[in-house]
């Protein structure tokens, strides 16, 4: 079964709350998820594979941690999950990125892909995957589902709004995936919008109807 974290850290959900409310602004909201990209990323790397190395420090020569192997990539699913990145290299600036492009059918709900790039050899990297919601989560499973075609084997899920249904569907369908939650929602409603959700964060983040 998938190992899922909710976040509960009291800036977390201050800045969810500032990210909810209809009056908040196209440059506050993008800055509200950068942060809470931040803020979530710095808990999923926590698990990141250290080595030591020796260093001369300005006393004496000691032995130190560092990240180990080929680092990380993040992967946003375009184009939402691009506010979250900024965030992420943020705290590791070495941190390659890759792009998933899926847009929803308005009929079906269901994810179309158009765009698929990511960093070399993929096959070695701690992977993070980015979009800010969760609702169906047909576009999570379909983004996961490539990456994994291409090679991608440790990969973490982080979402700043997830719907129930959504998380349901993404544990069932991913077990091995590690996903991060910043606030888990009540329901979706007819359309597929996450209730109360925070509207269409795409939308919100670039300014655009």
């Amino acid at each position: 079964m998938a190992e899922v974290y909710i976040n509960h850290h009291p800036l977390v959900q201050h800045k969810i709350t500032r990210l909810r409310d209809k009056t908040t602004g196209t440059n506050e909201f993008r800055s509200l998820v950068e942060e809470i990209g931040m803020l979530m990323g710095y808990e999923a790397l926590s698990d990141l594979p250290t080595e030591e190395i020796e260093i001369e420090t300005p006393l004496e020569v000691t032995p130190s941690p560092v990240i180990a192997g080929r680092k990380l990539a993040v992967v946003p699913i375009l184009r939402a999950g691009l506010g979250m990145v900024s965030g992420i290299q943020a705290l590791v600036p070495t941190a390659k990125v890759g792009h998933i492009g899926l847009y929803r059918d308005p009929e079906t709900h269901e994810p179309i892909e158009y765009y698929c790039k990511l960093p070399s050899p993929i096959e070695e990297r701690v992977i993070v995957v980015t979009d800010p919601m969760l609702a169906t989560g047909g576009s999570a499973c379909d983004a996961l589902k490539l990456i994994k075609q291409h090679g991608g084997r440790k990969i973490k899920f982080m979402c700043i709004i997830a719907a129930p249904e959504g998380l349901e569907r993404l544990k069932k369908e991913h077990p091995d995936v590690q996903i991060y939650v910043g606030h888990l929602d009540r329901q979706l409603n007819e359309n597929a919008y996450i209730l109360p959700g925070l509207g269409d964060a795409g939308d919100r983040i670039f300014g655009t109807k």
